[in-house]
């Protein structure tokens, strides 16, 4: 999902549940229901298959291993970043690279865009960086309470047609399972290249509760640095579409 829609790279997002209060912890779980992805064919190359044999367990994480503490997972207290949906990982392992200081958590269910990531990673050095393979609906249910300085949803699938909007997956529920895993101040960071759904997650997000539109009220952000401007979307401004940049802290 970091790279905009290219008709040869699968663009995954998670799935959509209805949510369900569990009264032991008072946490969302959710039910088997909508999903916002649509998962296609798609052949491993050599070197990604080579990835993943040399670094998923070095990488990797599963949804088996349970519950996760950021800090025991790198081996350290740090800014954490979660990014759902990377595609084919080329900005998130770029964004880890930049920032050396910071550690970065990815979700992806596409497996060559998890090989394309960790190939990526190990040609780069970059160890600050790991990864699941799953459904971030499930790996959600994993992260603590106010453990995540930053969670990024770049270009997700805009499911563009009206009746489809209900698979986009910047929902209400959605907004609020991702404030529970966020600190205080921590940021919901969401780009996409379509202008309705920018105006649907600014719609869904401004009436949300507990969250604060960091540059004023129905304002979006310039493109902050730290996001990698990708060649899709080079190719997009080239023909004049807009990308747009939205952020919320949780307040």
């Amino acid at each position: 999902m970091s790279e905009p829609h290219d008709p040869n790279v699968l663009s995954q997002t998670t799935s959509e549940q209805e949510p369900e209060m569990n009264e032991a912890s008072e946490k969302p779980t959710y039910r088997r229901g909508i999903k916002s992805f649509v998962i296609r064919a798609g052949r491993l190359t050599k070197g990604q298959q080579g990835a993943l044999d040399r670094q998923w367990s070095i990488m990797g994480l599963e949804l088996t291993d349970g519950p996760i503490v950021p800090s025991e997972v790198f081996g350290r207290d740090s800014h954490v970043v979660l990014e759902i949906g990377y595609g084919m990982g080329q900005s998130l392992v770029q964004m880890a690279q930049a920032a050396p200081d910071k550690d970065f958590i990815g979700v992806e269910v596409h497996l060559p865009g998890v090989g394309s990531l960790l190939n990526l990673a190990e040609e780069t050095g970059v160890t600050n960086l790991r990864t699941y393979k799953d459904d971030a609906i499930e790996v959600l249910k994993l992260i603590p309470d106010n453990s995540i300085d930053t969670v990024q949803l770049f270009f997700p699938d805009p499911w563009h047609k009206k009746k489809h909007h209900k698979r986009r997956i910047v929902q209400p529920e959605f907004a609020d399972t991702l404030r529970r895993i966020l600190k205080d101040g921590g940021v919901f960071h969401m780009a996409t290249d379509w202008e309705n759904y920018a105006e649907h997650m600014m719609e869904v997000m401004e009436a949300q509760s507990g969250y604060e539109n960091i540059v004023g009220k129905d304002q979006y952000v310039p493109r902050p640095e730290h996001r990698p401007l990708t060649k899709f979307e080079k190719r997009g401004e080239n023909k004049g579409h807009g990308v747009w940049d939205l952020m919320f802290k949780k307040i």
